[in-house]
Parts: C-alpha cells; structure tokens; sequence
C-alpha cells in the first residue's frame, strides 16, 4: 500500500517509473490488476478531467468504484476528519479525493488504516497534473530531461505540481512567469529550488514578460480563476492581463508545444489560435489523465507491472 499525497513523498525512481508507466498506458498497454479493489472518488469540488479519469482508470485496471459528492459524507454534519478516515479505510482499498483545502486532511485519511489515497487537488499541490504533464512531455519528445519550459500564469497548484516534478530531471529548465503577488508559494519554490540544484535542472520565477529567453521547447498556461478560490485583488484581471500567452509568444520559439492544463477560456489566459493550434497538445494532455491516473493506481496498491 502506498499514498500519493505530495510529489515531494516519490522518490526519484517511483517518479520517473510512474511517467514511464501512464506512457505505456498511452501506447495501449492493458492490465486488470486491481480485481476485487474498491476505489472510493470523493470530489468536494467540480471536475472533469480527474474525476472521470480516475473513475474510467479503476474500472479498466479491474477495480469498483464508489462515488461521493461534495455532499454525501458526513463530515457535512460535523464527523470529524479522524473518524470519517477510519469508516473510509475500513471499507475502501484506495480514496481518490479532491478538497481544494489543505493537504493536511489527505494525510489523516492516509494515517486510518489499510486503505491508500491519492490526492486529486488540494489547495498547495496537484501532483497527478504534475505526472499527466510529465507523461505527456514524455509520449511527445521521447524525453524529459533537458527540456526547456516557460510556464506563465498563476502561480497555482498545478504550476506546484510542475515546478516539483520537472525540477528532479536533470537538464531540464523552467521559467517561471507569474503576476505580482501571485507567483509560486515560498515553500513550493523552495523546495523546487532545492531539487533543482540536485539534479543539475534550473528554476527561474519573474513577475512580468520583460525580456523573455527564446528557444523553449514548451509553453504551458492554466486558467486564470483556479478551481475553489478567488482572487482577493478586485482589479486581478488588469494584473494578470499582461501574462495572456498568444501566437507572439512563438516568434522566439517556433517550434514550442503548448500544454493547458484544462478547463480553458479563451480570449483570457489564453488565445483561441494557439489553444487550438497545430502545436497544441492540450487535448492530448488531458486524455493522459487517464493514463496517469492508471499508472497511479496500479503503484498505490504496489502492484507490480
């Protein structure tokens, strides 16, 4: 039994196994080893991609699933943490939860018994974004080592979850553009920053679009409005107007992919030509949630592949 609440909890070798495993689940591979699990998919907030990837993930590795919604459990009445932790890893095999609040609550579930759990978002961190991405760069350029990546944006969960991840392979570079007083936690960089410096990769964060490098090999964006939280700045959108990523980001780097964490709006954090351009692989990148999410099961429940 293992849990993935935090990247940071992977050693080097369980993350680059789980990128190598959702790319052969993307090239076909088949497996049902998790006959007679039951997979409990608890979602406090909305959700497309995960929640169906999870959910299609389990059933096709052999699994069952439970579903609750932001309104089932009884936490809603006043159970405690503990004690709904308890009831849930006495009858569960494995709990894919997404709350948009602290990874802390992920952590108690995982301290109740015999029952793994897997963070699908939380307010600090979304690590299987991080893996989908990773496998993504993975299926399209052979590689993920050495790779240059300019993310702009938010400083988000999922910009958490690619900054920890991308910063364990050796080579690779992330630039980081994020908006004044929305840049990556300090943690998060901190730690990024750490990992960075041991594996030989580079980490960069700026807070404007002044004088960027040329020649990267991925442009990445999320949404604006992340799920669950709100901007406490009434004027954001004037603050963050500067980051739209659009076609004149490619003047100096042509041949860049752009990668999209989804849902998207275009016209705001994103333009309708590049989102639906020839170098998008942001569709692609979400139907890899799936895989990822395959890949994640089969390593909770240490099941060999």
């Amino acid at each position: 039994m293992r849990h993935l609440i935090s990247l940071t909890d992977l050693t080097d070798d369980d993350l680059r196994a789980l990128v190598a495993r959702g790319a052969e689940f993307a090239a076909g591979a088949v497996a049902k080893p998790l006959r007679d699990e039951v997979v409990g998919v608890y979602f406090r907030r909305t959700s497309t991609r995960t929640r169906t990837a999870f959910t299609t993930g389990a059933l096709r590795l052999g699994a069952q699933t439970v579903t609750f919604g932001p309104g089932d459990l009884q936490l809603n009445t006043g159970e405690t943490t503990e004690d709904t932790g308890r009831v849930l890893a006495g009858m569960l095999d494995m709990l894919v939860a997404r709350t948009s609040d602290a990874t802390a609550e992920l952590r108690t579930w995982a301290a109740s018994g015999p029952m793994s759990v897997v963070n699908a978002m939380t307010a600090e961190e979304h690590p299987t974004q991080g893996l989908t991405d990773l496998t993504t760069l993975h299926c399209h350029f052979g590689r993920v080592e050495g790779l240059r990546v300019l993310y702009v944006g938010e400083g988000n969960n999922s910009a958490a979850a690619l900054a920890l991840a991308l910063t364990r392979f050796p080579g690779t570079e992330l630039e980081l553009r994020t908006p004044p007083g929305y840049g990556l936690a300090a943690d998060i960089l901190a730690t990024a920053g750490e990992q960075a410096a041991r594996s030989g990769a580079k980490l960069s964060e700026q807070h404007d679009m002044a004088a960027l490098p040329t020649g990267f090999d991925v442009v990445y964006t999320t949404r604006w409005q992340t799920t669950g939280t709100s901007k406490p700045d009434a004027d954001w959108r004037t603050v963050f107007a500067p980051f739209q990523v659009s076609g004149a980001l490619w003047e100096s780097s042509p041949d860049a992919v752009f990668l999209h964490d989804l849902p998207a709006h275009r016209g705001e954090e994103v333009t309708a030509e590049v989102l639906d351009g020839p170098l998008s692989l942001a569709f692609t990148q979400a139907t890899n949630k799936l895989h990822s999410a395959m890949a994640v099961l089969e390593w909770c429940r240490a099941v060999p592949s």
